[in-house]
């Protein structure tokens, strides 16, 4: 195929991509925002008021950040490791494969599917936070930054967990017993400087605290680690994240019996 061919059929698994989830939007786009607006009632409005001030902010203002960054991370991931293994279960993955489309281009659509979902449930949990406190953006680039790359690393890591799934059931397992525990275990709720030294050097190997705490740097100016290498780290997941998805989808581990 041709380069515009190409270009073609990474805009078609795009667009079925953004139709699928558009198509069920009370399913997709609907729960995010009334969980995040349940944390942001109950930990900004009840607990914050007891918490205080946090990082040199309310606590409402402080916790924000992280709960976008929360929403991008999991829709970014639930929209592709759902999507691709309905495909692989649905043995229409085969049809891909033998097409003359290139196996870059499967990857690249399908994450740029979670891609989209993610940011567009992020900017939704953004416009809600909007009417429970202020937000002023002090670094727009290093924000933009900060969710694209975010958004990437785990569409590809769903894209990982679709590989391996070999039952619907598989799919849950990572988001369940790794992700959400990390996610909340991430600084989204706390400055990690109030742990004991213990629990602030074990919170240091949580790739999301990179994630949030960039994130808060962008939107409020603070964070608890170094900001550029906080971005170093999430490019490099991004990238080793990438390189090993591609090697997957070249070897057809996971997709061919």
């Amino acid at each position: 195929m041709s380069g515009n061919e190409q270009w073609v059929a990474f805009l078609t698994i795009l667009t079925k991509e953004i139709r699928r989830f558009l198509r069920i939007w009370p399913q997709t786009l609907l729960p995010p925002a009334i969980t995040m607006t349940l944390y942001f009632v109950i930990f900004g409005n009840l607990i914050g008021s007891r918490v205080g001030n946090m990082g040199g902010f309310d606590y409402m203002q402080y916790i924000v950040p992280g709960l976008i960054m929360m929403s991008v991370i999991q829709n970014s991931y639930g929209n592709v490791v759902s999507s691709f293994f309905s495909t692989k279960f649905q043995h229409s993955i085969e049809e891909m494969l033998v097409s003359p489309m290139s196996n870059l281009v499967i990857l690249l659509g399908f994450v740029a599917g979670g891609m989209v979902r993610g940011i567009l449930t992020g900017i939704i949990v953004t416009c809600l936070s909007l009417f429970f406190t202020e937000l002023s953006l002090q670094h727009a680039g290093v924000t933009m930054l900060v969710v694209v790359l975010t958004s990437m690393m785990f569409s590809l890591a769903g894209f990982i967990n679709a590989i391996f799934a070999n039952k619907f059931d598989d799919v849950t397992i990572v988001p369940t017993f790794i992700l959400t525990p990390l996610t909340y275990l991430g600084g989204v709720f706390y400055s990690i400087d109030l742990l004991p030294d213990f629990w602030r050097g074990l919170s240091m190997a949580n790739p999301i605290l990179y994630m949030v705490n960039a994130f808060r740097y962008g939107v409020l100016g603070v964070s608890d680690v170094n900001v550029m290498f906080a971005l170093s780290m999430i490019a490099g997941f991004t990238i080793a994240g990438f390189a090993f998805s591609m090697w997957l989808l070249n070897r057809g581990i996971g997709i061919r019996s």
